[in-house]
């Protein structure tokens, strides 16, 4: 390193690449913002511009080869995450990716294999695991509070309706990606074990400038989970239900149940002469998960300046990856879609 701070390159500067810039760039314990990528002249200028920095690239690989960098937060399209996290880790550059981790579970293997060779960090944007509710719930769980996890419940659904890009499943996975990742990062987190079979159903509600060209394209579903040491799992998932940002989280146990998330934003609840309680909502994933980001980007420091493994890892990403293309070769079908375990060394 050149800096005694590491150097932080965010690859992509749209709504999630500039939480971390602005987070890194405000400032993260052992870390500085060194560069933004992308390759939209207008965008970067105008990240560079918010940022108060000057480096800017339109090519990753120009951040690749700057010696001030020293890791990148890859916040592209899914689809372009396995060629950047691999070049990164050929070029000895430590690696937090944004979910989904990718598009197929063979780009995955390859992702981590890169990142093993090159003896660099590979950490997954699964924020949801450094919100203070949901990693209250998960010690709360490990306490034994509630005993041994037999269903687990998750749920995401988001205000806005899809970019059209997203109907394309192609391109983005469809919602199970997009959306949902999180719950089944939640899912095996919470339940310590690996999907063995899903079983899911979907539906496009609200979206009907997608059935003509995109019929298979969904905004709501549904998917069942069984577990490889036999506990049960339930997904929830939707986009454009305009009514707020709403993730939410249920374990039942052998001895009790948690909670965690919810609707309100925060505790207020104003009751006036018409008798009827009013409180505020969540509006975006944003506002409800800023803290946690700020987590996220810490503990990838972190683990990389006391050299110990990432959580979530890559290993953690490609679990999810392989449930995606389960939920959504389920939905094609109609049948339940088991899933393949993965050899350990």
């Amino acid at each position: 390193m050149i800096n005694s701070l590491l150097g932080i390159a965010v690859v992509g500067s749209g709504r999630a690449g500039m939480i971390h810039a602005r987070n890194f760039a405000g400032g993260i314990e052992g870390a500085r913002l060194a560069a933004v990528v992308d390759p939209v002249a207008s965008a970067r200028e105008a990240a560079l511009r918010e940022l108060g920095i000057q480096t800017g690239y339109a090519d990753y690989r120009q951040a690749l080869s700057d010696p001030a960098v020293d890791a990148v937060v890859v916040v592209t399209p899914t689809p372009y995450h396995e060629e950047i996290v691999i070049a990164a880790a050929r070029a000895g550059r430590h690696v937090l990716c944004e979910k989904p981790m990718a598009m197929t579970a063979e780009e995955c293997r390859a992702m981590i294999a890169a990142c093993d060779e090159a003896r660099v960090k590979l950490q997954l944007g699964f924020m949801r695991r450094f919100h203070r509710d949901f990693a209250a719930a998960k010690e709360a769980l490990d306490s034994g509070a509630i005993g041994e996890p037999v269903l687990v419940k998750s749920l995401t659904r988001g205000p806005s309706v899809p970019q059209p890009w997203m109907y394309d499943l192609g391109k983005s996975n469809g919602p199970l990606a997009e959306v949902n990742s999180h719950d089944i990062d939640t899912l095996r987190w919470f339940a310590g074990d690996d999907f063995s079979e899903v079983y899911a159903v979907a539906g496009n509600y609200r979206c009907p400038e997608a059935r003509s060209e995109h019929p298979e394209f969904y905004d709501t579903v549904a998917m069942t989970v069984r577990f490889a040491r036999g506990a049960l799992g339930m997904i929830d998932g939707a986009q454009g239900v305009g009514y707020a940002y709403d993730a939410r989280l249920e374990v039942l146990g052998t001895k009790g149940v948690l909670f965690a998330g919810g609707l309100q934003s925060s505790s207020l609840v104003v009751c006036g002469a018409d008798s009827r309680l009013v409180s505020p909502a969540v509006r975006s994933w944003r506002d409800l998960f800023a803290q946690a980001y700020r987590e996220e980007d810490r503990a990838f420091v972190r683990c990389i300046v006391e050299n110990r493994p990432p959580s979530p890892s890559g290993r953690d990403g490609l679990e999810a990856v392989k449930a995606v293309n389960a939920g959504n070769r389920s939905i094609a079908s109609g049948a339940p879609v088991r899933l393949s375990r993965e050899a350990t060394s």
